[in-house]
This record gives structure tokens, C-alpha cells and sequence, in this order.
């Protein structure tokens, strides 16, 4: 019989024709899990249809946190060997980690992000204190996992190396259209903490002829001002998203705050190369291909310059990283659980 996990997050959910979210990871992990460890999945409720299809039987969401608690109180009270899994500190995952204080029980709790950053570039001077408050009394009863060291703030916890890479991601590389037109590529969230709107002006000053490719929820599209220098695209499936790799010259992220960025994995395994800001210039760890530029649009320009005009060498380094693939990530989270 499989161990029984309760997987605990703060993503919106949608539960009418099928389960969906827009985060993939909280389609794949429990998805993944799910071939050694019995899955229930609980989260917020959105009456939204999102682009993941997640494929677990046992999926509920709901949109006040009294019938959020409630729910996982009373799985705990039936399921006595239950382990707790809890995706990240947030107000909804905070409240619930202290049922298991009471329950005497010690959640596994995954870090995936630096929570004190986000809630800064969030909510401004006070938002590392709300973090800091929740973190600490957490962190007390709770065994943590994350992708990162500092994330950790010295806390006892293990490192992992979240991933979305399979044998695809390898196979079939296409060399790039090189032209007078870069074609840079950004994947993810349309949030203030992602440094986007901060990317779109940058471009804009830029002379240079730049496309910049954005990859997220359609229904944050509006977002974005009409832009003849941007083009906006939904999520898209696997196949899909390595053709989106493919078609660009250099994938960017802007983010002012990252733990351990997947896309820069899954860019790198198409050796498209990648520039960040110095705001996340942790994220390199000494992988090749990976560049690192001031947040103004002179820097930024030269960069890319820089890059296009040495592609090929670029490309030749990028060869020789060695990148986590999703079954050494996942082993590493079932190993975890199962000595709870």
C-alpha cells in the first residue's frame, strides 16, 4: 500500500470540467509523486480554467480559507500516518502549518523562492518582516527542503534541484535564425517581483532591432501595453515550449528575486543562451551561458551584442553544463518523504 501524502499550496485551482492550474510545478509534482505515494492535492479555488491539466483523482480547491483549513484538519485527524507536504510559506500555507503544530506533527515544507525578496518587491519595507514572522515560527516545527542554500537562512533542511527536464528536452536541437532581428524570449508570471514591466521599458529605449517573446496566462495579456517591439503567447504544452526555445536567439529573465529558476535549465538544454540581471546574478552557479548584465538599457545592449556577435563559442561552452533532469529531482522529494 503507498504512503499518503497531502500536498499543500496557495496556487489557484480550477475544478470544473477537469483540475487545472497555471504553475506547472503543482501539476508535475503531484503528478510525479503519485507513482509511489497515494496524492491529495489541496489548494485555492479559481473559477478561471487554467492552461495545466493536472491528472491526480483526489484534487480540491476552495476559495475561503476557513473551508481551506478545515479540509486539511480534518484529513489529519482521519489519516494518522499522513505526511504533509507544503509548497511554499504564504498567509493560506502559514495557517495551515499550524494544524500540525497542535497535531504535533511536522509538515515538510518546500521553499522554492527567497520569500523575504518577494514579499519586499511586493509589498514594499514591510513585507520581509510579514515573511520573516511566518518563516520563523514555521521553520520551528517543520522539516524544509529547498532548492537553494540562502533560502534557507540558515535553517537545517535539505537541498534539491527542482526540474522539468526529460529526454526530450535533449533530443532534436535546432540551430537558431541568426539575422539582424534578436529574438529574446521570457517565460513566466506577469508580477511586478519579475522584473517584466521593468524588461519592456528597458527595451523600449533600445534602438536595436529586438523582439521580445512573452510566454504566460493569457489571461493576464491585457497587462501589457500594445507593443510593436512585443509578442504575447499562452502557455503551451512540452513540444510546444521547446519549439518557443528554439525560435529565439537568447532567453532573459528579469527577475529581481529568484531561488532557482527551471527556465534557465530548460533554455540552456536547447543551448539557447540566457541574461539576467545582477539583482539574480546567484542564479548562474558557474553553468556556462548564463550572462549577467546592470539593470539599464546600455548595458543590456551591449550584452546582447556581445552574445550574438559570439554565438557560436557561446554555444560550444553551454555544451559542457550538466543540468538536473525531473527523475533526479523527484527521487530526491520521495526520499524525503518517505523519512518523515
Amino acid at each position: 500500500m503507498k504512503d499518503k501524502v497531502l500536498v499543500i499550496t496557495n496556487e489557484s485551482i480550477n475544478v470544473n470540467e477537469e483540475f487545472s492550474c497555471d504553475n506547472l510545478d503543482i501539476k508535475s509534482i503531484p503528478e510525479s509523486l503519485s507513482k509511489n505515494f497515494d496524492i491529495t492535492l489541496v489548494g485555492r479555488l479559481s473559477k478561471k480554467k487554467k492552461f495545466h491539466a493536472i491528472k491526480i483523482a483526489d484534487v480540491f480547491a476552495f476559495k475561503y480559507i476557513f473551508s481551506y483549513l478545515k479540509f486539511i484538519l480534518q484529513k489529519n485527524k482521519k489519516k494518522k500516518k499522513l505526511v504533509n507536504l507544503i509548497i511554499s510559506i504564504t498567509p493560506f500555507t502559514f495557517f495551515a502549518s499550524l494544524i500540525f503544530f497542535f497535531f504535533k506533527r511536522k509538515p515538510l515544507i518546500y521553499l522554492r523562492s527567497d520569500g523575504f525578496q518577494e514579499y519586499k518587491k511586493i509589498l514594499g519595507f514591510f513585507g520581509p518582516f510579514i515573511y520573516g514572522f511566518m518563516f520563523a515560527i514555521v521553520s520551528k516545527y517543520s522539516n524544509l527542503i529547498s532548492c537553494r542554500e540562502h533560502i534557507l537562512k540558515k535553517k537545517l533542511g535539505k537541498i534539491v534541484n527542482p526540474s522539468h527536464l526529460t529526454k526530450i528536452w535533449f533530443n532534436n536541437l535546432k540551430e537558431p535564425f541568426l539575422s539582424t532581428e534578436v529574438r529574446l524570449l521570457y517565460i513566466g508570471r506577469l508580477n511586478v517581483e519579475k522584473g517584466i514591466f521593468n524588461l519592456i521599458n528597458l527595451i523600449s529605449e533600445i534602438k536595436n532591432n529586438i523582439q521580445l517573446t512573452i510566454i504566460t496566462s493569457k489571461d493576464k495579456h491585457h497587462l501589457v501595453k500594445k507593443n510593436s517591439k512585443i509578442n504575447l503567447l499562452d502557455n503551451l504544452d512540452n513540444e510546444d515550449l521547446i519549439n518557443a526555445y528554439d525560435n529565439c536567439n537568447i532567453f532573459i529573465l528579469p527577475s529581481f528575486t529568484e531561488g532557482h529558476p527551471q527556465v534557465l535549465d530548460e533554455a540552456l538544454s536547447r543551448r539557447r543562451p540566457v541574461i539576467v540581471f545582477e539583482d539574480i546574478a546567484h542564479v548562474n552557479r558557474d553553468r556556462k551561458g548564463i550572462f549577467v548584465c546592470k539593470r539599464k538599457s546600455k548595458s543590456l545592449s551591449e550584452v546582447i551584442e556581445f552574445i550574438v556577435k559570439n554565438y557560436n563559442s557561446v554555444q560550444n561552452e553551454i555544451k559542457d553544463n550538466l543540468l538536473p533532469t525531473k527523475d533526479d529531482f523527484i527521487k530526491d522529494l520521495s526520499d524525503n518523504l518517505k523519512n518523515l
